[in-house]
């Protein structure tokens, strides 16, 4: 969900369709948005590769419900997007319903550039076609050379730094537009790397938010992190009226897009001068083309980054193990995973 989200969320203008996601399985937030919409004129995307996970099937099977008791035929609203076999298959074989596949072998996080996080993208009418081509730039940017490939540079920095004691990770955005992307990068690289006692922990951050609220940590904190700053250069812009007011007059003829990278600028510096390693990752612009740059570029450095760590980048048998607990926990097999949540210690503290 989050590639998708990733890119709705930066893309979207006013007149698109709006594009709301069920990845968690909250019952008070899955009641309060289906009572908002108009389900008969919502369209419903079920996503599993494997046609199992429980959240997803948990919340279609809710939406789905909610749509017979509208006196909505969800077989009508409804496309999946799914591996070749499993549950999602036979139900969109059964009711014949539009589908599309996973690619094979791609993990979810992974998957941000192809049909799992594109549909949305197509449904809102965005340039699919400039987004692949981002992504395509990218790649042809890949080489032996570091100075030469911005991805594989910042993988290997990062591995280097990892190694130099810099195991966290904070992804700072200078752009409203890419706080999703914050979110879908923790999943990459928390998902990809943490094995075998290594990896580096993402942290999500916003500038210029999070100045007032995390830089302080990052900056005086533990000698533990690396920062990394993301920013388009070209943006929209709005001037700041001119103001009297005593000690604010200096930002009256200038534009918060000037504050803004006056503040990028600035925290920078701060990091820099305390120490603090910090790496500086630059788009044209947050459109569909520097999109597709990004999602590709970060996907190709936590690939090298693995590989230099030589840890299995594409798997998670940690994310595996507790899924099989709760699947035991309601009944749904017999999993020793499961076992184990009655045989943890406890401490209570009334």
């Amino acid at each position: 969900a989050l590639g998708a989200a990733t890119l709705s969320s930066a893309l979207s203008e006013p007149s698109d369709p709006d594009a709301y996601y069920l990845d968690n399985v909250d019952p008070e937030r899955v009641t309060r948005l289906l009572s908002t919409l108009d389900l008969s004129e919502t369209v419903v995307n079920v996503v599993s590769r494997s046609g199992t996970t429980a959240e997803t099937l948990a919340n279609f099977l809710v939406v789905r419900e909610a749509m017979d008791d509208a006196g909505v035929d969800w077989t009508d609203r409804t496309f999946v997007t799914t591996g070749e076999e499993g549950n999602l298959r036979n139900l969109a074989a059964k009711h014949d319903l539009p589908s599309l596949p996973v690619p094979d072998g791609v993990p979810g996080r992974f998957s941000a550039l192809s049909t799992v996080g594109l549909a949305v993208s197509a449904i809102q009418g965005h340039d699919l076609d400039a987004l692949l081509a981002g992504a395509r730039a990218e790649s042809d940017r890949l080489s032996g050379s570091l100075f030469e490939s911005p991805a594989y540079a910042y993988g290997a920095a990062s591995y280097a730094l990892a190694n130099r004691g810099a195991l966290t990770n904070a992804m700072m955005p200078y752009s409203e537009d890419l706080e999703y992307f914050a979110e879908w990068f923790a999943q990459l690289w928390a998902e990809s790397l943490g094995k075998d006692g290594l990896g580096q922990t993402p942290a999500r951050a916003l500038g210029a938010t999070d100045q007032h609220s995390q830089l302080q940590l990052y900056r005086a904190g533990p000698r533990d992190k690396l920062v990394t700053l993301v920013r388009p250069t070209d943006r929209d812009d709005r001037a700041i009226p001119e103001t009297d007011l005593e000690g604010l007059s200096y930002l009256g003829g200038s534009s918060l897009g000037d504050l803004l990278n006056a503040e990028f600028e600035a925290t920078e510096a701060s990091l820099a001068a305390a120490g603090v390693p910090n790496v500086r990752v630059e788009i044209d612009a947050v459109d569909e083309r520097g999109l597709g740059e990004l999602l590709y570029g970060m996907e190709a450095a936590c690939v090298l980054y693995g590989e230099l760590a030589a840890v299995s980048t594409f798997t998670q048998p940690a994310v595996e193990w507790g899924k099989r607990a709760a699947r035991g926990l309601l009944g749904g097999g017999d999993f020793e995973e499961a076992d184990a949540v009655s045989e943890k210690t406890h401490l209570v503290v009334e």
